[in-house]
């Protein structure tokens, strides 16, 4: 069958058309801009994607055209589809009728952490050995890609509370049918789809009443918006995590290497020991091996399997290291992830080094300007901030960006990339750490950085102090 996919550049869609591929469909696709990581999955999979939604693609005529969320009516493509009556179904649609229809599905919701805590449980339930599938919206580093078809029964899935297409506003994870459900965390995201919390709080209800009686919910126990949803109705055990009564650490170190103790109630399993910083980062843990446990991978296993995780493309990945400076690529871009991040990294940091922190409010929530005193709070904990708000474009920040920020002692707002990589670099000292923080491409910011700082470190007699 040839499938022609709507907005194949998404970390969704993307990963939806490697599995097509590889279940042997012919696959073409479309978008106005595909970048890293997605872009290089496309060009291994043999997915040359075409720029932008041309009407002509109508002439294509596959069997079937798979329309992503990022399309709405006056898409001139789409309309060319409506008009000639072809056939088209959403992404979540095709998913649950070709991919995870027979399989048992784990689904990991929540507004942070979906795609480590994901990447996570793929990786415990791989070394356990059973071999599963995956989607996740991002690169876990000891798979190397975002989605596969695996060759056991378990598929693992992000589970994304965002509309499904223009012409099915339920959240895309209602499509799923879990057998085992995560749910992280829950706060207000999404801004221009859901007017406020209790919205979002309905669409989990949603999803939890499409988890059978004889399936799992894994629930963060600490969190106010997720207790609600339960207080709706659950018709699932559940399980919880980071509370006493459920799976908890004890004895936590994060001095040098990351380590602590894992609970269910007042049995101990065992010293866990992560790769990743931040207690954010160890909920994510315990959630994993709850779920592992759900699908039954003994607790000790899970725990050896996640002291050989690797992580995650740009969750704090080092990017390079130019002029004594290292430069983080992370995909932070609410402000309690952004808390999150910086906090993370403060505790990975021994000593006191300076934290540069660059980021991009790219998200049509933080493009609104609906949680401007919360992102100023979060970039509290970095030294210096510098912001990328264009004022035109399709990423245009419809707020004064340099007028919020005003009050983090003198934050530099760019609406250029090169000039904002070069103040970056500029301001830098040797010994300092920048991380870059942004949900989309961000123009390769990183790169753009961390060859400015090249630049800098070839010149002669250069003062390695920096500007800050």
């Amino acid at each position: 069958m040839h499938l022609h996919i709507l907005g194949i550049g998404g970390t969704f869609m993307g990963g939806l058309a490697q599995l097509a591929k590889v279940t042997g469909h012919r696959v073409t696709g479309c978008d106005t801009a595909v970048y890293p990581p997605m872009s290089e999955q496309l060009r291994l999979a043999g997915i040359d994607p075409i720029e932008g939604f041309s009407a002509d693609q109508v002439g294509l005529r596959p069997d079937c055209f798979v329309v992503g969320n990022v399309v709405t009516r006056g898409n001139a493509l789409m309309e060319a589809i409506l008009d000639s009556g072809a056939r088209f179904v959403s992404g979540p649609q095709w998913l649950h009728e070709n991919v995870l229809d027979g399989r048992d599905v784990l689904a990991v919701a929540g507004t942070h952490g979906k795609t480590t805590t994901a990447s996570m449980l793929a990786w415990i339930l791989e070394r356990s050995g059973a071999a599963p599938g995956f989607l996740i919206g991002g690169v876990p580093l000891d798979f190397g890609t975002s989605a596969r078809i695996g060759a056991g029964r378990a598929f693992v899935i992000e589970a994304d509370e965002y509309d499904t297409a223009f012409f099915d506003k339920r959240s895309k994870f209602v499509h799923y049918f879990p057998r085992i459900a995560v749910l992280n965390n829950l706060e207000f995201d999404h801004a221009d789809i859901f007017p406020d919390l209790a919205a979002i709080e309905t669409q989990f209800h949603h999803l939890i009443r499409c988890i059978r009686a004889g399936g799992r919910l894994i629930v963060n126990g600490s969190d106010p918006a997720l207790a609600r949803v339960l207080q709706r109705g659950c018709w699932t055990p559940v399980e919880r995590f980071d509370v006493a009564d459920g799976w908890h650490a004890t004895a936590v170190e994060e001095a040098g290497q990351h380590e602590f103790d894992v609970h269910l109630e007042a049995t101990a399993y065992g010293r866990a020991r992560l790769a990743l910083a931040g207690g954010h980062n160890r909920s994510n843990a315990l959630a994993a091996l709850a779920a592992a446990s759900a699908a039954a991978v003994a607790p000790a296993v899970a725990i050896e399997a996640l002291q050989t995780f690797s992580g995650v493309r740009r969750r704090l990945e080092v990017a390079g290291t130019a002029f004594g400076v290292t430069v983080y690529d992370d995909f932070a871009h609410h402000p309690s992830a952004i808390a999150a991040t910086l906090q993370a990294l403060r505790r990975r940091l021994a000593g006191a080094p300076r934290l540069l922190a660059v980021f991009e409010p790219r998200s049509n929530t933080m493009r609104l300007g609906s949680m401007r005193q919360a992102l100023l709070d979060s970039l509290q904990l970095a030294d210096s901030v510098f912001c990328y708000a264009p004022r035109q474009g399709r990423h245009a920040v419809a707020w004064d960006a340099a007028e919020a920020l005003a009050a983090l002692n003198g934050a530099t707002v760019a609406e250029d990339l090169d000039s904002l990589a070069a103040q970056v670099a500029q301001a830098a000292r040797t010994g300092d750490h920048v991380v870059v923080m942004s949900n989309g491409g961000f123009g390769g910011m990183p790169s753009r950085i961390l060859a400015e700082l090249a630049r800098r470190e070839r010149s002669p007699a250069v003062d390695r102090r920096g500007s800050g």
